[in-house]
């Protein structure tokens, strides 16, 4: 079945013939259920489309996968042509379609109906993770590049022509990085690129990545979002941090004068404020710069800021928290113009710092 990115437009069609076909039916099944009937009148030696990625996408429950798996539906679509008009007369014919579901997206230039590469590891439930495809160099025949990854932390990434996922296992940034994914076969250990340990992909033997140890500064910040093809994807932000706090409340102003029963004057007390404070809310937001990354990697802070599902785990926490990106735009650096690529971002928390939750 092919993988179907549901964050832009997915058209179901079906040739109209000259004659006998009046109207179209399209109903949507996701996860063995019927969810969508639709109907359209038609027209002769026409072709009809449904687009079926706005209402699918609804039913796909995004949350964070501390195993990787990318939450995916099942859809089956099947548009019915009728002879007569609204889904009334003979059945004509059948058309069926059968896909998977992700939190993905297409760019413009990749036209219309955007897939993931074919891949049935892609919606394995044995797989631990699956990151970003990597980007091709050197006029297209070698893949080289490096991951920056804290010492003590797996990191994962995938192969863009055919998602194989590689796994770097925890330990010193001088192991010997072979760990691949159980139905695939081992990587060859200590191939050196950037004066690292690295991994040679299987069947790509000018493949390699480097591993890199960004624990100079500390183990830094976790970022996870969903990348561009619907899966979880690591960013590392490791050099300046900074936390910030903002509140905002309501108040009214009260009455605080006493009325004594005495024949004496009313009174009030200097320590009741009768300006009140009601409704305090208060949203964290933590500034992070991501270190210094190569330039190939600006596809990863692309895909970042057009995330709409973003966690972030802090060096001094344990638990992975949602945040959203404050930050709205981005001017991509290049080695010619920057010579450091490095790129800071603002992250709000996506909740309430005063725990409202009822």
């Amino acid at each position: 079945m092919p993988n179907i990115a549901l964050r832009s437009p997915q058209f179901k069609y079906a040739e109209i013939p000259a004659l006998n076909v009046a109207s179209a039916t399209c109903t949507i099944t996701i996860d063995n259920i019927v969810r969508y009937t639709l109907t359209k009148n038609t027209k002769k030696n026409t072709t009809i489309n449904f687009e079926i990625a706005e209402l699918c996408r609804d039913y796909l429950d995004i949350t964070y996968d501390p195993n990787f798996v990318p939450q995916t539906i099942v859809i089956k679509t099947v548009i019915r042509l009728y002879s007569g008009l609204n889904g009334t007369g003979s059945l004509e014919d059948t058309i069926e379609f059968e896909d998977v579901g992700f939190e993905a997206y297409g760019t413009f230039e990749e036209g219309t109906n955007p897939e993931l590469p074919d891949n049935t590891i892609l919606i394995s439930k044995s797989v631990t993770n699956i990151v970003i495809n990597r980007v091709t160099q050197d006029g297209g025949t070698v893949e080289s590049q490096q991951c920056l990854v804290p010492i003590g932390a797996n990191f994962y990434e995938a192969d863009s022509a055919n998602r194989v996922t590689l796994l770097y296992p925890k330990g010193s940034i001088n192991d010997a990085y072979a760990g691949i994914v159980p139905t695939m076969t081992s990587g060859v250990a200590g191939t050196q690129v950037f004066g690292r340990s690295a991994v040679t992909i299987p069947n790509y033997p000018d493949s390699v990545i480097g591993r890199v140890d960004c624990t100079k500064y500390g183990n830094g910040n976790e970022i996870t979002f969903i990348n561009k093809f619907g899966v979880q994807q690591v960013l590392w932000f490791f050099l300046k941090k900074n936390r910030s706090l903002r509140r905002s409340n309501e108040g009214y102003m009260t009455n605080t004068l006493t009325y004594p029963t005495t024949n004496n004057p009313a009174t009030y007390s200097i320590t009741d404020a009768p300006n009140k404070v009601f409704n305090t809310t208060a949203r964290q937001s933590h500034k992070l710069c991501s270190g210094y990354y190569p330039e190939t990697l600006n596809a990863y802070f692309e895909q970042l800021i057009l995330s709409e599902y973003i966690w972030l785990k802090l060096e001094s926490s344990s638990v992975r928290i949602p945040v959203k990106l404050k930050t709205s735009s981005i001017d991509f650096k290049t080695s010619v113009n920057d010579k450091l690529i490095e790129y800071t971002m603002e992250f709000e928390e996506a909740f309430d710092y005063i725990n409202n939750i009822r």
